[in-house]
């Protein structure tokens, strides 16, 4: 359940900023209420949901300011734990940072345009993680994921086929996954900065391009 609820939340049938109620919830999922006292809980871990007293569940809201300011905080500390992963890490890491972006390349990104491929977020998800979990500093790494987490919200603003057609997502996880296992911190760093900074421009971008087109 947590599944299906995350990927409309990341897909933007759960529309950032709408009540999760439990009764709707209920009704559209065909769940408990008590099931979904543990599944929301869970959305607000991972930093797309809201939960405050009296109000209930909400998702979590975007703007241009917050994702500016998301961007910032991801940059900050991303480069910071892939910095202290290029030291820490084993060649056990190397394996699986090399192991994760195969896995990424095989999958491709999805096919139809209006959805986001949950098995290519996933894919994509592990390949960076496996980078992040070669620093041996859980709290660093548990927040990095969390920003991470929150940042995939801001997807709905745009689409994978729109993305796909202003980069090479292919190129650019190659270049930070050899830059990784070659121990180069400096190039890792500046790809890896390049790679978030780059991804906010272009969803910035979609949403001025949606609200012109909008009647």
């Amino acid at each position: 359940m947590l599944a299906r609820i995350r990927a409309d939340v990341l897909n933007g049938r759960l529309v950032p900023g709408s009540r999760l109620g439990f009764a709707d919830l209920g009704l559209r999922y065909e769940v408990s209420t008590g099931v979904l006292r543990e599944v929301l809980p869970r959305l607000v871990e991972q930093g797309l949901a809201t939960s405050e007293a009296q109000l209930g569940f909400r998702v979590v809201d975007v703007s241009v300011d917050r994702l500016s300011q998301l961007t910032d905080a991801r940059v900050a500390i991303d480069t910071l734990v892939t910095r202290q992963a290029v030291i820490d890490g084993d060649i056990a890491w190397e394996g699986d940072v090399i192991a994760k972006h195969h896995a990424l390349t095989r999958v491709g990104e999805a096919a139809a345009d209006d959805d986001i491929s949950e098995e290519w977020l996933r894919a994509h998800e592990a390949f960076h993680r496996a980078i992040l979990e070669g620093c041996h500093n859980g709290y660093l790494v548990e927040t990095a994921e969390r920003l991470r987490s929150i940042s995939v919200v801001y997807r709905c603003w745009t689409r994978p086929a729109s993305e796909r057609a202003h980069r090479d997502l292919d190129h650019e996880h190659r270049e930070i996954m050899e830059a990784t296992v070659a121990r180069d911190g400096d190039t890792a760093v500046r790809l890896t900065e390049a790679h978030i900074r780059r991804t906010t421009e272009l969803l910035i971008s979609g949403r001025e391009a949606a609200e012109a087109s909008a009647p």
